[in-house]
Protein backbone atom coordinates (compact mmCIF):
# COMPACT_ATOMS: atom_id res chain seq x y z
CA UNK A 1 0.00 0.00 0.00
CA UNK A 2 1.30 3.58 -1.15
CA UNK A 3 1.51 5.82 2.34
CA UNK A 4 0.35 9.56 1.28
CA UNK A 5 1.84 10.49 4.79
CA UNK A 6 3.05 14.31 5.02
CA UNK A 7 2.49 13.95 0.72
CA UNK A 8 1.40 17.67 -0.74
CA UNK A 9 0.34 17.59 -4.34
CA UNK A 10 -1.09 20.45 -6.25
CA UNK A 11 -3.64 19.55 -9.26
CA UNK A 12 -2.12 20.34 -12.37
CA UNK A 13 -5.86 20.14 -14.57
CA UNK A 14 -9.32 20.25 -13.48
CA UNK A 15 -12.69 19.13 -15.12
CA UNK A 16 -14.85 22.45 -16.30
CA UNK A 17 -17.16 23.44 -13.36
CA UNK A 18 -13.86 22.12 -10.51
CA UNK A 19 -12.75 25.14 -8.68
CA UNK A 20 -9.12 23.60 -7.18
CA UNK A 21 -6.38 24.83 -9.72
CA UNK A 22 -2.25 24.87 -9.51
CA UNK A 23 -2.92 27.68 -6.36
CA UNK A 24 -4.56 24.75 -4.88
CA UNK A 25 -1.93 22.84 -2.22
CA UNK A 26 -3.11 19.97 -0.65
CA UNK A 27 -1.95 18.38 2.78
CA UNK A 28 -2.06 14.67 2.85
CA UNK A 29 -1.96 12.74 6.52
CA UNK A 30 -2.36 8.98 6.32
CA UNK A 31 -2.73 6.77 9.56
CA UNK A 32 -3.24 2.57 8.42
CA UNK A 33 -5.15 3.33 5.33
CA UNK A 34 -7.28 6.29 6.49
CA UNK A 35 -6.51 9.68 4.52
CA UNK A 36 -7.36 13.13 5.73
CA UNK A 37 -6.01 16.25 4.10
CA UNK A 38 -6.71 20.07 4.47
CA UNK A 39 -6.51 22.50 1.74
CA UNK A 40 -7.02 26.30 0.27
CA UNK A 41 -5.85 28.63 -2.41
CA UNK A 42 -6.93 29.75 -5.14
CA UNK A 43 -10.68 29.89 -5.26
CA UNK A 44 -10.53 27.34 -2.46
CA UNK A 45 -11.30 28.81 1.35
CA UNK A 46 -10.86 25.80 3.13
CA UNK A 47 -11.30 22.49 2.22
CA UNK A 48 -10.79 19.05 3.89
CA UNK A 49 -11.07 15.81 2.52
CA UNK A 50 -11.68 12.31 4.25
CA UNK A 51 -10.88 9.23 2.77
CA UNK A 52 -9.90 4.69 2.12
CA UNK A 53 -6.62 3.77 0.44
CA UNK A 54 -6.88 0.34 -1.01
CA UNK A 55 -3.97 -2.16 -1.34
CA UNK A 56 -3.31 -0.59 -4.71
CA UNK A 57 -3.08 3.10 -3.10
CA UNK A 58 -6.08 3.87 -5.01
CA UNK A 59 -8.18 6.13 -2.79
CA UNK A 60 -11.82 6.85 -2.56
CA UNK A 61 -12.54 9.99 -0.79
CA UNK A 62 -15.44 12.66 0.35
CA UNK A 63 -14.78 16.40 0.16
CA UNK A 64 -15.81 19.71 1.45
CA UNK A 65 -15.22 22.73 0.84
CA UNK A 66 -15.78 26.52 0.94
CA UNK A 67 -14.99 28.60 -1.98
CA UNK A 68 -13.94 32.30 -2.07
CA UNK A 69 -17.60 33.18 -2.62
CA UNK A 70 -18.34 31.70 0.39
CA UNK A 71 -20.34 28.63 -0.73
CA UNK A 72 -20.16 25.09 0.41
CA UNK A 73 -19.57 22.18 -1.92
CA UNK A 74 -19.03 18.67 -1.41
CA UNK A 75 -18.34 15.45 -3.53
CA UNK A 76 -16.73 12.27 -3.76
CA UNK A 77 -13.74 11.30 -5.69
CA UNK A 78 -11.38 8.38 -6.71
CA UNK A 79 -7.69 9.05 -7.29
CA UNK A 80 -5.45 6.42 -8.67
CA UNK A 81 -1.55 6.56 -8.50
CA UNK A 82 0.72 6.83 -11.06
CA UNK A 83 4.34 6.82 -10.01
CA UNK A 84 7.06 7.97 -12.32
CA UNK A 85 10.90 6.30 -12.50
CA UNK A 86 12.05 9.12 -10.81
CA UNK A 87 9.57 8.54 -7.86
CA UNK A 88 7.48 11.57 -8.43
CA UNK A 89 3.37 10.77 -7.73
CA UNK A 90 0.70 12.05 -9.78
CA UNK A 91 -2.78 11.00 -8.89
CA UNK A 92 -4.98 10.32 -11.90
CA UNK A 93 -8.55 10.80 -11.24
Amino acid sequence: MINYNNKVFRPISNTENGETSTETVFHYKQVGNILTSEYAGGKITHGQLIGLVDEKGQIEMRYQQVNDSGELMTGICKSIPEVLSNGEMFLVQ
